[in-house]
């Protein structure tokens, strides 16, 4: 009974912090000039240092698909469902899913360690100590920058996965590129765009949001900082995925 307490504790301790995160956004954007350089910081690490393994993972998945799937709808005669599959794998399940792990990997650790240094050398302490908040100072930027990479490295993943599929069909089987990319596009959907956007949106929010409460929940120990960083993860992994299998479960019922 008591751990099912802590649970839900631990649940409306998040759903708090979240809020209080969103409500300090305007401050920040008004205010926030001095935290600007950690915006842009944390966007080039988080975004813009991630595109080599996204471009290699993207151009893996792409080519895998048609890899696989081509010879399949060959001998069904459904050569042209290779596009909708494509879309349906690279753009809507598994694009804004690999990108979410790739930020996970590279990002929730490095600001849950950073923001648990803080802590130890009392340096979160000093912030208030002279009147700044360190939600606004240190959360809110890091929860922006990670919710806007991870929105565009999940438009980057799509775009590179299917390009790189399109570089695998030249060699298997050339066609003018204008054939390819205009039966990519009658597969795409409106609300193929809409779901991998609130995906990916969704996905920053929760990667960013359980990042830095884990920062702040170091207490004493220099030891602690490295499971707040394992526990960034863990978690992370566990929420994408629910919150992953939720939007899905909700488009496909929207669709039906």
């Amino acid at each position: 009974m008591s751990i099912k307490i802590l649970r839900l504790d631990s649940v409306f301790y998040t759903l708090g912090f979240f809020a209080r995160t969103l409500g300090g956004i305007g401050n920040f954007v008004f205010r926030g000039q001095a935290a600007y350089k950690i915006l842009i910081m944390q966007i080039l690490f988080t975004f813009v240092e991630a595109l080599g393994i996204a471009s290699l993972l993207a151009l893996g998945i792409g080519a895998a698909v048609y890899v696989i799937g081509m010879p399949l709808l060959a001998s069904l005669s459904q050569e042209r469902l290779l596009y909708t599959l494509l879309i349906i794998i690279v753009t809507r399940e598994l694009g804004p899913l690999l990108a979410a792990f790739i930020i996970i990997a590279r990002s929730a650790t490095a600001i849950a360690t950073e923001i648990g240094g803080m802590v130890i050398s009392h340096e979160v302490e000093a912030y208030i100590s002279v009147g700044v908040d360190p939600i606004e100072y240190l959360a809110v930027p890091r929860f922006l920058a990670v919710t806007v990479s991870m929105f565009l490295l999940n438009i980057y993943f799509s775009i590179f996965g299917l390009a790189g599929s399109f570089l695998v069909v030249q060699l298997f089987n050339p066609m003018p590129a204008a054939y390819y990319f205009n039966n990519l596009l009658e597969a795409l959907t409106i609300q193929d765009i809409v779901i991998t956007i609130v995906k990916s949106i969704a996905f920053g929010m929760i990667i960013a949001v359980l990042a830095i409460i884990n920062g702040f929940s170091v207490e004493r120990a220099s030891t602690e900082i490295p499971v707040v960083g394992l526990k960034s993860v863990g978690s992370s992994f566990v929420w994408c995925i629910i919150v992953d299998v939720l939007l899905s479960a909700l488009y496909y019922t929207a669709l039906s």
